[in-house]
């Protein structure tokens, strides 16, 4: 018997026990739902997040006060307080930093500002940014409307102001009627000079609820003792960058004037480095998505043996004819393992669709790419198709070991 002819007699017994077949599919499609849905959008997210930091500059890096950056498992322990980077030490480090980059820098002022314009304003979110005529390119900004800063401006701390997109759409309505107009920040009136572009839309880490005000202006009206700046500096070529970080590491040394035998009391990371520690946090999704998987896929197995096992039953006088007319006892085993085995592709196949779905769906969301998981696709069908001989084989050999005279009397 071909194997053609296994399967379409695999199909026939599908369809003479609909009911159980459909649920044992269904308990395999959610497995591989599981399996495939969240490795799917895990899969989404990194490339997500690779595209973000991306688009902030590649060949970027941030010096800035140790202390302040992203710390990941490292809960319970204080960590050292370190004397902030002030605005005379960022100042001589861009003056004296001779190497072929594009150095900025910029400031934290507020994170809870509001803007208001007339007698709109926004909710009390807003985060207020000071930065120099270089901030926009380093920090992967570009205006939409509007102007940058000249150095100038920078220097003698002029109330301009360049608005995130979303916040000149609420109190404008349109952004090229923002420029030119007087807002106040905090009771603090600027007049907007630029609006940026939208990235709500198209990135994880939104700009809209962004306002960036000349650098020394946020030093006047923000800043206090404690006040770090942050120098970020974009290397012209990739391959220069390991370079220029030790360059940069070496000036601030002794910019900060530390000794030979200190620690560095700043803190260098590139721009990709967010991105890499949340992409490594996202390995523990992916290890608990495989066990979820696995333990739904137990359960489909051994509802599929069980449904194998009464099929055996309940055809036994189906063998018995089988063996009279010359079937070999190899010849029983290959049927019902096809038979498992369908089963098995059936519920795979459906949770493949349904996990590309519901993992796009989440990809979507946070508007990260369709992706189509081939190696997961191919993963989760080889997966069933072992579930399939694990779960088929046992009643496959006791449906070949039924004896034939007994089965043709079996009532």
């Amino acid at each position: 018997m071909s194997l053609l002819d296994n399967i379409l007699l695999a199909l026939n017994a599908i369809r003479a026990n609909l009911l159980r077949t459909i649920l044992t599919c269904m308990i395999i499609a959610f497995g591989i739902m599981a399996l495939v849905g969240i490795l799917t959008a895990v899969d989404g997210i990194q490339a997500s997040l690779s595209s973000n930091f991306a688009t902030m500059g590649a060949n970027n890096f941030d010096i800035r006060k140790k202390g302040t950056g992203i710390q990941v498992g490292r809960r319970g322990k204080r960590p050292k307080d370190y004397q902030p980077i002030s605005i005379t030490q960022a100042l001589e480090f861009k003056e004296r930093f001779n190497y072929p980059v594009t150095a900025s820098i910029s400031v934290g002022a507020a994170f809870a500002a509001t803007v208001k314009y007339q007698s709109i304003k926004t909710n009390p979110n807003i985060t207020v940014r000071g930065g120099d005529a270089n901030y926009l390119s380093v920090a992967g900004l570009s205006l939409v409307e509007g102007r940058n800063f000249t150095d100038q401006e920078v220097a003698s701390g002029k109330n301009l102001i360049i608005l995130g997109n979303g916040m000149a759409n609420k109190l404008f309505k349109k952004p090229q009627l923002a420029i030119d107009k007087v807002v106040s920040v905090d009771n603090k009136k600027y007049r907007v000079v630029g609006v940026l572009e939208e990235k709500g839309s198209s990135s994880i880490f939104s700009s809209d609820n962004l306002v960036i005000v000349p650098l020394m202006n946020a030093r006047q009206e923000y800043a206090n003792a404690q006040t770090t700046y942050v120098i970020t500096v974009s290397v012209n070529n990739a391959y220069q960058i390991e370079e220029a970080i030790a360059e940069a590491t070496g000036l601030m040394r002794s910019i900060r004037k530390l000794y030979f035998s200190e620690e560095d009391d700043f803190d260098i990371s590139k721009s990709d480095k967010l991105a890499s520690i949340l992409i490594e946090q996202s390995e523990y999704v992916t290890t608990a998505a495989t066990v979820i998987g696995i333990i739904t896929l137990l359960g489909g197995a051994i509802g599929l043996m069980n449904i194998m096992l009464v099929s055996v039953a309940e055809r036994i006088r189906e063998i018995g004819i089988s063996k009279a007319l010359g079937a070999t006892r190899q010849t029983v085993v290959t049927q019902f393992l096809v038979e498992a085995i369908v089963i098995c592709q059936i519920g795979g196949i459906l949770g493949v669709i349904l996990g590309i779905a519901a993992g796009n769906g989440v990809s979507i969301l946070i508007k990260g790419p369709f992706i189509i998981p081939w190696l997961w696709i191919v993963g989760g069908i080889a997966i069933c198709f072992v579930v399939g001989i694990v779960s088929g084989l046992y009643p496959a050999i006791k449906a070949s070991n039924v004896d034939p005279i007994e089965a043709l009397r079996y009532e």
